[in-house]
């Protein structure tokens, strides 16, 4: 009998058996490494302010998730709530959040964090809107025909925009041309408002964060409560939209309302703007 040959055989057979625990071990790790996503839809500011690059290696530093995230209008978020085609929602638009969880779309609404709505405008204020309330300030860029660029994407701060026209008893049309409706998000909006010289509305804490790119636009109007910009965070329903997963929603959810969170949300933008750009319910 020729051992050799044989004894070259079962070498090799060893080896095939060998290889082969060590690839399935290798899948086998491979699966229990890899992270499943979880799909965030949210408002523009959040993202445009940088918060959630700071929350997002934070979130899956503790959770098994990846987490991508959808930062559009809060209009269009909440739309992709609806169609469940996200799991998890950080919105500020609260009477369209209110219809989304009576509808069943939406649940386990928290209360997160706030800031303030902001006028901004050109330093030479050809409207002289400085220091105004909001319905006087509204007014005297009505009557001049200032330039007002309007996010017009049915996002929370155009939603808030178009409640200040109505509370003020005016019509922005009556601009005219002056009336732009850019269609983007906030930091592409302010952008075009400095090139046209014009005003507009925006959250205080996406302004901060893209100040140094338009020198030359300032806070015009401020502190009136009508300015109050809330955000929560919000569930999309698994139950109604069986895609949707339930349990790194829970996650996410109890991730923003949690002690650590609010630590880093209140210190957020105090060592680069001297002030946060977001504040806690206490």
């Amino acid at each position: 009998m020729k051992l050799k040959p044989l004894l070259s055989f079962m070498i090799v057979l060893m080896l095939a058996i060998v290889s082969s625990c060590s690839d399935s071990s290798t899948k086998e790790t491979s699966v229990k490494e890899g992270k499943t996503d979880l799909i965030l839809a949210t408002t523009t500011s959040t993202q445009d302010s940088g918060l959630l690059d700071v929350l997002r290696p934070e979130f899956e530093g503790k959770h098994n998730y990846n987490l991508k995230i959808i930062a559009v209008g809060t209009g269009q978020a909440l739309e992709m709530g609806t169609r469940g085609e996200a799991d998890v929602l950080l919105v500020h638009a609260p009477a369209a959040e209110e219809e989304l969880v009576k509808s069943g779309d939406a649940i386990n609404r928290q209360k997160v964090m706030f800031n303030d709505f902001i006028l901004v405008g050109p330093a030479e204020d050809p409207a002289e809107v400085k220091g105004l309330s909001v319905p006087e300030a509204l007014k005297k860029i009505t009557d001049s025909k200032n330039a007002f660029v309007s996010r017009g994407d049915d996002s929370g701060t155009h939603k808030k925009e178009l409640e200040l026209w109505k509370k003020s008893s005016l019509d922005p049309k009556a601009l005219g041309e002056a009336y732009m409706e850019a269609g983007q998000g906030m930091g592409a909006t302010l952008q075009i408002a400095a090139e046209k010289k014009g005003y507009t509305l925006t959250d205080r804490a996406t302004f901060l964060a893209q100040k140094k790119n338009m020198p030359e636009t300032e806070i015009l109007v401020e502190g009136d409560e009508s300015l109050l910009n809330i955000y929560h965070v919000m569930q999309v329903n698994n139950d109604e939209h069986e895609k949707v997963n339930a349990e790194g929603a829970r996650a996410f959810v109890e991730f923003m309302i949690a002690e650590d969170t609010k630590k880093l949300i209140k210190e957020f933008g105090v060592d680069e703007y001297g002030e946060p750009l977001f504040f806690l319910f206490e």
